[in-house]
């Protein structure tokens, strides 16, 4: 019975371990937390966990700067966003007063699961919302109807054009998954203008993260770097 009861015991510590490993990153992070609205200031940007979605499982976010960050999140195989932990900046300037508006990313992410991998950016005082998906795995797919196959930013993209009832929402679907790049947003904001679907509004916070429907089991996303820069 001893025996027994240590071969337990020695099961268990090795189960919570296990556990613990797949919540935190591999060392302390500089800041962490579980609260669904946690919020983290750094460098002039805001790191955000947001689990906004109905049906969410837990998720941990942790940070060791606005550039490297990531969660782990288990959320249950159903359908709808369940959350959008991201990192973001504004911007707060006219797309016809920025000179430049670019950004660059580098992620770590899972092979299972349902997600996206996106830029988020919202404009004319949130009345527009445009996605970039850069990348993505699982049943996911954009609002709204295709419009149309571009190359403009630096990739190429098909075109989804739709409203999710309180914005417009542009989606530009990358035409093959990347996870690291650069890409000119001001170029795509332009590119919107030019087709007479916006004016020259001003552009708020641009947000990257990962837009999470399902992660069963617990699974880990990490954004090793990330920056935005406007002149």
């Amino acid at each position: 019975m001893r025996t027994r009861s240590w071969r337990a015991l020695v099961a268990l510590v090795t189960l919570l371990a296990g556990l613990a490993a797949t919540t935190l990153p591999a060392s302390a992070a500089t800041w962490q937390s579980s609260d669904k609205w946690a919020t983290w200031s750094n460098g002039g940007y805001t790191v955000r966990n947001n689990i906004w979605g109905g049906g969410a499982g837990p998720q941990s976010i942790w940070a060791n700067s606005y550039s490297n960050w990531g969660v782990w999140a288990n959320h249950p195989n159903t359908g709808g966003v369940k959350s959008y932990p991201h990192a973001g900046r504004a911007i707060n300037k006219r797309i016809s007063a920025l000179g430049t508006l670019t950004s660059s990313f580098n992620v770590s992410r899972p092979g299972s699961g349902a997600y996206a991998t996106a830029y988020d950016i919202w404009a004319g005082n949130n009345a527009y919302e445009i996605m970039l998906w850069m990348n993505r795995q699982g049943a996911v797919g954009p609002i709204g109807s295709r419009q149309t196959t571009t190359t403009v930013g630096g990739h190429t993209w098909d075109v989804y054009r739709g409203s999710n009832g309180a914005n417009e929402v542009f989606s530009f679907v990358r035409t093959g998954s990347t996870n690291a790049g650069t890409v000119d947003l001001k170029a795509v904001m332009n590119w919107i203008r030019n087709r007479g679907w916006i004016g020259d509004v001003t552009m708020g916070e641009v947000q990257f993260g990962f837009e999470i429907t399902s992660s069963s089991g617990g699974l880990n996303f990490a954004t090793n770097s990330y920056s935005v820069t406007s002149s």
